[in-house]
């Protein structure tokens, strides 16, 4: 006979013990303290990021008047923008292939697109500045076509995941209710936009999310592709920190990280209408 009864919890109890809320909480730490030390220190008065001297704003200021930094910040933005749209028509396009039919040699098909996941990035930027130079793409281009080379690479690298992500979610998508929008007279692209396109909506947020996100913090590709009068932020940050990192870095790291977290935030809520909405 047991001398102590332990009743079993259920899953979502297991939430309310100290032992995992302490150990959630060390991996939040352990995620997210090196940002919030950034944004910290991108308040600091004093050139070396070590020591605080009191808080400032003048970073910030200096940040957005640099127009070196300001221009890389667009160019990024500008690349990301198309990468993402590409790619989600792209991506989304290659999943309802890949799961929909059935055609010879569909297994290549498939390791095919997922290849540039799988590749290392310095093998893939290398592969990129090769396959420009050996086409004699043009360098001297006008903003923003000098940006096709890098947004044509981030497209290559970024509609995989799109396609993992809307694969994923069509595999749980009810056959039988296509076939009764087409029982009922729907066409086939009836029964796409009202009956398969909301159940892939939510799929298509994230992976334009994750997309946008990939291609704007993307550095090695971008470092092989860019031109000699092409420089986007991640590039320019980087030669900014191959001398010191100074707060301005900071101040312009922290505005990124705020932007990226405000479009996230629009495009959930976003979702979260959509979802509410079909319902």
């Amino acid at each position: 006979m047991a001398l102590v009864a332990r009743t079993p919890r259920a899953p979502l109890e297991y939430t309310r013990t100290l032992w995992m809320r302490a150990w959630v909480g060390a991996v939040m730490v352990f995620l997210y303290a090196p940002l919030l030390v950034l944004m910290i220190f991108s308040f600091n008065d004093s050139k070396r990021n070590v020591v605080w001297r009191g808080f400032t704003t003048k970073y910030y200021e200096k940040a957005l008047t640099n127009d070196t930094l300001v221009e890389a910040l667009l160019n990024s933005l500008t690349i990301a923008f198309l990468a993402t749209l590409a790619s989600l028509v792209i991506g989304a396009m290659a999943a309802i292939m890949l799961w929909r039919f059935r055609f010879p040699w569909k297994g290549a098909v498939d390791g095919t697109i997922s290849l540039p996941i799988i590749v290392p990035e310095i093998c893939l930027g290398v592969a990129m500045l090769i396959f420009f130079a050996w086409i004699e793409w043009p360098n001297n281009l006008i903003w923003p076509l000098n940006l096709g080379a890098i947004t044509i690479a981030h497209i290559t690298f970024c509609f995989p995941f799109v396609t993992m992500v809307v694969r994923s979610r069509l595999a749980s998508f009810n056959k039988e209710e296509e076939e009764a929008a087409k029982d009922l007279g729907a066409s086939d692209w009836q029964a796409f936009k009202d009956v398969l396109l909301p159940h892939m909506r939510p799929s298509l947020v994230a992976g334009a999310l994750l997309a946008f996100t990939l291609s704007l913090d993307d550095f090695v590709i971008t470092f092989f592709t860019s031109g000699p009068d092409t420089i986007t932020f991640p590039v320019k940050v980087y030669s900014m920190v191959r001398f010191s990192v100074t707060p301005e870095v900071n101040a312009a790291s922290t505005i990124l990280i705020v932007l990226t977290v405000v479009l996230t935030a629009v495009a959930l809520r976003l979702q979260g209408k959509n979802i509410a909405v079909s319902h």
